[in-house]
C-alpha cells in the first residue's frame, strides 16, 4: 500500500472547527483520542458509547473522527464498520461491531490504525489552533 495522505488534514480540520462550533471544551478530548489509537481500534471505536451517556459534545467528536476515518479507510479499499451505537444500544448490537473489528487479522490492521494515528494527530494540531479561551469565539 503506497503512502496517499487523503486529505487528512482537511478532514480534521473540519471536524474540530465542527466540535468547536458546537461546544469548544468538547475539544479537550482530541488528547484522549490521541491516546486511545494504542489500544487498537474497537477501544477508539467504543470511546463513543463510553461518553454518551455523560458528555454527548465530546461522543459526537469521537463519532465524527470515526466516521470521517471509515471514509478514508473505504477510499483506501478498507471496510471497516461505521455504525455509531448509542449508549442505549442492546450489548449484542455492540458486541456485533466489536467483533468485526476484532475478526480484522493483525497485519491488517497495522495500516488502518496508522492512518487513526494520523488523522489525530491531525485532529490535535488544529485543536491547538483553533482552541477558544474561556469557550468564547
Amino acid at each position: 500500500m503506497a503512502w496517499h495522505p487523503y486529505d487528512l488534514d482537511h478532514l480534521a480540520q473540519e471536524i474540530v472547527l465542527k466540535a468547536r462550533h458546537k461546544d469548544p471544551d468538547s475539544l479537550n478530548q482530541a488528547y484522549k483520542m490521541r491516546a486511545a489509537c494504542a489500544y487498537g481500534l474497537e477501544r477508539f471505536w467504543g470511546e463513543h458509547l463510553r461518553l454518551a451517556g455523560k458528555e454527548a459534545n465530546k461522543a459526537q467528536f469521537v463519532a465524527d473522527v470515526w466516521s470521517g476515518f471509515v471514509g478514508i479507510m473505504a477510499r483506501a479499499g478498507v471496510i471497516l464498520p461505521g455504525e455509531m451505537l448509542s449508549n442505549q444500544a442492546s450489548e449484542a448490537e455492540i458486541q456485533a461491531v466489536a467483533e468485526q473489528l476484532w475478526r480484522i487479522p493483525p497485519d491488517q490492521q497495522q495500516a488502518p490504525l496508522a492512518v487513526l494515528t494520523a488523522l489525530c494527530d491531525a485532529v490535535v494540531w488544529w485543536t491547538q489552533r483553533l482552541k477558544t479561551r474561556g469557550g468564547a469565539d
